[in-house]
């Protein structure tokens, strides 16, 4: 059987279709995001849909949430630290309230570099966005067809529990690698991009391309 043939036996469409909306509906907030709704970015096209939101499994958030933690309990033992004690009493309580506010500080950004870092998948391309402050991020895609090898990596057994790891793509694009770094659920990410593939080669035989 010939690939025309062979492409021609599946239906990449309608297969990655019944897929994506197999997984559970998931908030904006999460992690693993499928078929999100009334989501747009600032370079999609008309017609172009998006397939999957993907950030850093929310796991990987925990080192900075402990930490701040850490933070807002240490005032409590302020009598711990003698070298405090050349203060006026009466500037304790500034000096508290400048503390609190260095830690929301910290979370906020923390939560804001976790939330805008994103990468997506659309039936035409991916696309890795990295924030790195609220004036300055840096956007790179490339298209289906040019994705030349997809695949995964899980390190260590807190990944593997979690299940999230790194997934790899090599393209023939003005970029040649993209990693998204600690995204929930990697086997069926590259399962959902394979599929993307298969559907770009079978539109190449058929002469559907946009």
């Amino acid at each position: 059987m010939d690939a025309k043939k062979k492409l021609n036996t599946i239906n990449p469409t309608a297969d990655l279709h019944k897929k994506l909306e197999g997984y559970p509906k998931k908030g904006i907030f999460s992690s693993f995001i499928p078929k999100p709704k009334n989501i747009r970015f600032e370079t999609q096209e008309e017609l172009e849909k998006v397939l999957l939101l993907l950030r850093r499994h929310v796991i990987t958030n925990a080192p900075w949430i402990l930490t701040a933690i850490v933070l807002v309990i240490i005032p409590f033992f302020y009598s711990f630290f003698p070298f405090l004690d050349f203060l006026p009493a009466r500037y304790f309580p500034f000096l508290i309230v400048g503390w609190y506010l260095l830690i929301v500080g910290f979370v906020f950004e923390k939560f804001l570099l976790w939330f805008y870092n994103i990468y997506i998948v659309t039936d035409e391309r991916i696309i890795d966005v990295d924030f790195y402050h609220i004036l300055y991020k840096v956007i790179s895609d490339a298209k289906i067809d040019k994705i030349q090898d997809v695949s995964y990596e899980q390190k260590g057994i807190f990944q593997a529990f979690f299940n999230y790891g790194d997934i790899l793509i090599q393209t023939a694009a003005e970029k040649t690698q993209f990693v998204f770094e600690s995204i929930p659920n990697p086997d069926e990410v590259v399962t959902v991009i394979n599929f993307l593939i298969a559907e770009e080669e079978q539109e190449v035989i058929e002469g559907r391309i946009r």
